[in-house]
Parts: C-alpha cells; structure tokens; sequence
C-alpha cells in the first residue's frame, strides 16, 4: 500500500510548539528553543511531510521556521485570519493550542499552501529595518499629535522623545539605503522602480522588502497578494459589491501612498483616475484601481527588466 501523505500543523507560542499531523492524529508538544527545535526537525525529516503550515506570530515563529527551510522541509507561514475561518468552517469553535495545531494539519491538507522560498539572511534585515521605521514613524505621529494638547509642563518630555525618535528614523533610513545598496540586485530593482512617478524610496524599499514575488507571477497573483484584487460576494441570484481585503497590509499602504501621489504626477495613473470618477465611480474605488493599476505596472517592469515608460506603459495594461 502507498503511505499516507503526512501534512504538519505547528502551533508557535513564546515558550513552545505544538505539533499535530495529518491525518494520524499524531500530536507532540516541544520547547522554542534551539535544542527542541532541533528534535523537531529530525522527526520531521523521518516522517517526510508534504506540507509543514505555521501561522504568523510576530516573530515566535522565526527560528523554527529557519530550521525547517534550512533542512529542506517544505514550510510556508499562513495569515492566522485565513486559519480561523477554516476553523470555523470546519466546526472547530473551541480555541487551545493543541487543537489549533490539528487544525493547522488540516488546513494544509485541504488548501495545500505553496510554500515560499526561505528570505536570506540580507532579506530578512531588510524586512526588520522596514518593520522597524514604520512603528518609529507611528510612534513620532502618536506623540506629535500628543504635544498638541499637552499640558505645558510635560511638553518638553515629549518634544525630547520626539527628537530621539526622529534621530532614530534617520539612523534606520541610512541603514536600508546601505542595505539595499550591498545588493547589486536590489539596487537595479529599486532604480527601475523609483523611474516610476510616485514610486519614492520608502515606497520601493517596502515593495522590496515585502514583495519579494513581484516580477515572478502574473497580475492577478500579485493583485491577491498584495490585497487589492476585487473579490464576488455574490450567493444564488444575489450579486454582491465586490470588495478587497487580506492580503499584506504594509504592500497595501505602500501602493496606497504611490497612488495618491501618482494620481497628481503619474500621467497615466491621473488619467485613470479621472476617467473613472467622470464614469460614476467613488474616488475610493478609483483609487484602488489606480493601485491594482499601478502594481501591475510595476510587475510588468520587473518582469521584464525594464524602466518606466509613460506611453507603453498606458496603453499595454488594463486598468
């Protein structure tokens, strides 16, 4: 008889894992720590699994999960959002670890993920420094907004946090010129990128940093990857109005800025934009198209290697 396919759900909390295949049932709990996960990785190289599926954990999952792509296990970290409505749909209400891990094993059983290769070592500073800038950029809006009501007395703590987080902003946004400047790569990425009117260097750094598949798939893969490919809600004769949502939130606010600014500079974003609102629609909705407009462009470019060009540009890619 031929074996079973093994699929892996791996459950990822501060201080352990749990580990739950499908579809034996087979369940173990190990620390998060270095010995542990090495144990992991052996027994998981004996039972050859078809798919390993972790959720997001704002970091907990980083070492276990370079050990895997490093064993050449086939890994690949899942949105929780899309975890929980598998759980849902599926019946499984009740919430605990290990339940959660089982039901990781199921989903990569039915949805079967594809697993993306292992970020290097440069990318994965470049995805730090640019998480970092954005909670520093957060923090000096939180706290400016602050000072503006601020009692007198307290004021002057807050403008000497606001010029140390402003001093820090700087030091990160040297460090990601420097970082994307070692990588002959990234540095012919990011100046086809910046030829494109509205694309400025956060923008291009963020794209580099989150979007790594841009140029490698077709437009409507990057479309739903990024969170702006309109999606049905539509049931029996019922058509709903079709909406965007998921995807990776910083892609989204990146493209969101380039095409608010691109709608004033960019020519072929701005007549996009304007021939849209002249036919009825929401500058909302135009908006998002000139973003899904956009993105495809800039696939378009990395594909091919080639900077923007206004003309080709306007009349090869659907709005």
């Amino acid at each position: 008889m031929t074996p079973a396919k093994v699929y892996v759900g791996i459950d990822v909390a501060k201080r352990r894992l749990d580990i739950a295949l499908w579809p034996t049932g087979e369940q173990r709990t190990l620390a998060n720590d270095a010995t542990d996960i090495n144990e992991l990785v052996t027994w998981l190289q004996t039972q050859q699994p078809q798919l390993i599926v972790l959720e997001a954990t704002g970091g907990y999952e980083r070492a276990v999960v370079a050990s895997l792509g490093a064993a050449a296990l086939p890994v690949v970290v899942v949105n929780p959002r899309q975890v929980r409505d598998f759980a849902r749909a599926v019946g499984r209400l009740a919430k605990t670890d290990t339940l959660d891990a089982a039901v990781l094993a199921r989903f990569a059983e039915a949805v079967k993920p594809s697993p993306r290769p292992l970020p290097h070592a440069q990318m994965e500073l470049l995805r730090a420094l640019v998480t970092r800038r954005q909670q520093v950029v957060e923090m000096l809006t939180a706290e400016r907004q602050r000072l503006a009501s601020a009692q007198p007395s307290i004021q002057g703590l807050i403008e000497k946090h606001i010029a140390g987080l402003e001093k820090e902003l700087a030091l990160l946004e040297e460090e990601l010129d420097r970082t994307i400047r070692q990588s002959p790569l990234w540095r012919a990425k990011e100046r086809l990128l910046r030829s494109v009117p509205g694309i400025g260097p956060t923008v291009a750094t963020v794209l580099l940093a989150e979007m790594p598949e841009l140029g490698q798939l077709d437009r409507r893969q990057v479309a739903a990857l990024a969170g702006v490919a309109p999606l049905n809600r539509d049931s029996g004769q019922h058509r709903g109005r079709r909406s965007v949502w998921g995807g990776r939130a910083t892609v989204r606010t990146a493209l969101y800025m380039a095409a608010l600014a691109g709608t004033r500079w960019n020519p072929v974003l701005k007549n996009c934009y304007q021939r849209l609102l002249a036919l009825g629609k929401a500058k909302k909705v135009a908006l998002v198209a000139c973003m899904r407009k956009l993105l495809t462009i800039l696939n378009a470019m990395l594909r091919d290697g080639t900077a923007w060009q206004e003309v080709p540009a306007a009349h090869a890619i659907p709005a």
